[in-house]
């Protein structure tokens, strides 16, 4: 049987391809990732996930199916990647309050053996209230948002903050359980 890799370290990743049922293991990509612009295309964005998953199957051998995935927030056609620090992350979630965002995740499944891939993204909406500084500033605090995009992860909100979402809650998360198994059928 035909071996899953995913190349991710992201528990919330890890998570979901385990509440699928999958067997994998994980081999986190080495590539690097370096914006040439903070303007949002689908392109881009597939062009990372796809970057991720190549790195990894460069490392592996000829019977596996490698998966690189890459989440985006996007505020008014701008990326808002992950924040270099608390300020950073502070002024995100400042320019997210009160609107609605996309989140894009890219997934690029690669299959060693066919050399065939597959190349999927899914787009859901968020929809924050109108948040206080006081209100950013906890989150910041008790919560871990220098790892994620956009500086926050919806599965940890306290209440107060999200207003509504559209779409695939785990895509917001980091990786839709439909595409994961949109992808694995292609590359059968």
């Amino acid at each position: 049987m035909t071996k899953i890799i995913l190349a991710s370290n992201s528990p919330r990743r890890k998570k979901i391809l385990t509440d699928l049922g999958l067997e994998f293991e994980v081999m986190p990509s080495n590539y690097e990732e370096k914006l040439e612009t903070d303007i949002f295309s689908y392109d881009l964005i597939e062009d990372l996930a796809t970057q991720k998953a190549c790195d990894v199957v460069r490392r592996v051998g000829h019977d596996e199916i490698v998966l690189g995935a890459d989440t985006v927030v996007v505020l008014h056609n701008k990326i808002l990647g992950k924040p270099k620090d608390k300020d950073d992350a502070f002024n995100m979630l400042r320019e997210l309050s009160g609107q609605t965002h996309m989140v894009v995740t890219a997934l690029c499944g690669i299959n060693t053996k066919t050399n065939r891939a597959a190349l999927l993204s899914t787009t859901s909406y968020v929809r924050f209230k109108e948040l206080s500084d006081e209100l950013i500033n906890y989150y910041i605090d008790e919560f871990n948002p220098l790892d994620k995009a956009g500086s926050y992860g919806i599965q940890e909100l306290p209440d107060g903050i999200l207003d509504k979402y559209e779409g695939s809650f785990e895509n917001i998360v980091g990786l839709a359980p439909e595409a994961v198994t949109a992808v694995l059928e292609k590359l059968k």
